[in-house]
């Protein structure tokens, strides 16, 4: 057995022992599958025992790669924190900065403001990744993050940086044809665009006293810049933050039942607060979301 394995290799085997198949990893790491496959290959020869085996669905661990998985685990932890350490060190403004958003965020949003970052910092590169999955920050999957939710992991810097107001709008053509609610149950009486998987709406309508099943909307999308485009089309009643919604000539706004605002978090992993590039788009888009005009 080989006392000092590959790290590249490792990754390979990590990549393929999560993610349950080559194809998989081949997916979320951009690998080929003929390069994982010989990576996996490569490190079964350099420990002299099989690491995984073919299943029905991909692959399956061996005894000795089940041993291994914790340990290689332990070594992505040690090498993200040794790439956080080491790029905490850069003092320029320039290269690239990783930021995440919601895809509402990322598409209504945030265009204006990097076009505004990018006037004074030409320098600083920005990579916008629309995600409404949860990036993970320790594993450089992102440098920035903005949440819609205050973040409890200890290693991470978070700021609150704005509550943006939220209401519920309907396309003017729909109300048009149904009629302008004049009670809260006219509102609720009309269709409503519901999520497809995700429960944030029913979770949203219970905690006003309102109870609705799934199969209560007619129409359902969790794509939220899919599920938006079909409350303008005229599907429904839908919730849109004011900021977006209140000047779409397209809409009208239902002020009949308050929504909480969505408060905005800006997150990065405390290594990288102290790089200066990170720093200036962090405090740049702290900065922008202070100053977004009321609705």
């Amino acid at each position: 057995m080989s006392a000092d394995p590959d790290w590249s290799l490792l990754r390979s085997f990590l990549a393929v022992a999560e993610a349950g198949s080559l194809s998989a990893a081949a997916r979320a790491t951009g690998i080929s599958q003929p390069s994982l496959g010989r990576h996996i290959r490569e490190l079964e020869a350099q420990f002299g025992v099989p690491l995984v085996t073919r299943a029905a669905r991909g692959v399956e661990l061996t005894e000795a790669g089940a041993e291994l998985l914790p340990a290689a685990r332990e070594m992505r932890e040690a090498a993200a924190r040794a790439a956080l350490a080491a790029a905490g060190r850069s003092e320029t403004l320039s290269g690239t900065v990783r930021i995440t958003a919601s895809r509402i965020v990322a598409h209504y949003v945030l265009p204006d403001m990097i076009a505004a970052l990018r006037a004074e910092e030409p320098e600083i590169e920005i990579e916008l990744v629309p995600s409404d999955a949860t990036e993970n920050l320790r594993f450089r999957e992102a440098d920035i993050a903005l949440r819609m939710y205050r973040p409890t992991q200890e290693d991470l810097i978070a700021a609150h940086v704005a509550d943006l107001p939220v209401g519920l709008y309907a396309a003017k053509r729909y109300l048009d044809r149904k009629g302008r609610p004049a009670t809260v149950e006219d509102l609720l009486a009309l269709d409503f665009v519901g999520f497809l998987t995700s429960d944030l709406i029913l979770r949203t309508m219970r905690s006003l006293g309102v109870e609705r099943r799934r199969e209560d909307f007619g129409v359902r999308c969790d794509d939220q810049i899919v599920y938006w485009n079909l409350v303008r089309a005229g599907c429904g009643v839908g919730g849109m933050q004011r900021l977006i919604a209140d000047p779409d000539p397209k809409l009208e706004r239902l002020p009949l039942i308050d929504l909480p605002p969505l408060p905005v978090w800006l997150t990065a992993p405390e290594a990288l607060r102290r790089t200066p590039r990170i720093r200036r788009v962090f405090d740049f888009l702290s900065q922008a979301f202070k100053s977004l005009p009321a609705p």
